[in-house]
């Protein structure tokens, strides 16, 4: 059986660069899932003239595909302009380590993402976002893609976990294909509520459980 890592990402597993934390970083970006066990942390230091990132380092829960995506994509970001590193993409991370196998595609998301929400946090604290996106049901299905299916490995809107979201007067209800006492439920609904919690027109989220 051939084995599913490339020579590059099990390069990058073994001797991950740019681990650990920042102290007071400018900005700081969590994505992942404590349901399926994959979470990468990322803290970038910025110059405030030229907005180009000097530091940044990464924090990863997960497996190797996990930690070597992280690892790949602060390279990547290193020494690049907050709207160059904004243009890094998953596939652009995959390619650099040569491949990854389908079922950890998620994993660079979650390491793309971790930078772009730093790159974000870094933004709002400086006042660089100009319009805040009202948050529609389109908004709410993509914040959701970032939320694993622990029984799959997947997103759960790929997955088709969730049967129904709606939004009306900041009130968010999101009905998943799960009984109540699930094994997983409570650690989903954390991240559903972690992930639109972050939307600043949301006052309250409902998670609903079919059973």
């Amino acid at each position: 059986m051939k084995f599913p890592y490339s020579e590059k990402v099990l390069e990058h597993f073994r001797n991950p660069h740019n681990v650990g934390n920042i102290e007071n970083p400018d900005g700081k970006g969590l994505e992942g899932s404590q349901a399926c066990g994959d979470m990468v942390a990322v803290y970038i230091k910025v110059n405030p003239e030229t907005k180009v990132i000097e530091d940044i380092k990464f924090e990863s829960y997960g497996c190797a595909s996990n930690i070597a995506t992280a690892s790949v994509i602060t390279d990547l970001a290193r020494g690049k302009t907050l709207d160059e590193a904004k243009k890094i993409t998953w596939k652009l991370a995959s390619e650099e380590l040569g491949g990854l196998p389908p079922i950890k595609a998620h994993c660079s998301v979650l390491a793309v993402e971790g930078l772009r929400s730093a790159i974000r946090d870094y933004e709002e604290k400086h006042g660089l976002v100009i319009e805040k996106e009202i948050t529609t049901e389109e908004v709410v299905r993509s914040k959701l893609k970032h939320v694993m299916n622990p029984l799959t490995g997947l997103d759960i809107i790929r997955t088709n976990l969730i049967l129904k979201t709606s939004i009306e007067d900041g009130v968010v209800r999101v009905v998943v294909d799960l009984p109540a006492d699930h094994q997983f439920a409570s650690a989903i609904k954390e991240d559903i509520t972690e992930k639109l919690g972050s939307l600043w027109d949301v006052k309250r989220i409902n998670v609903v459980f079919t059973a």
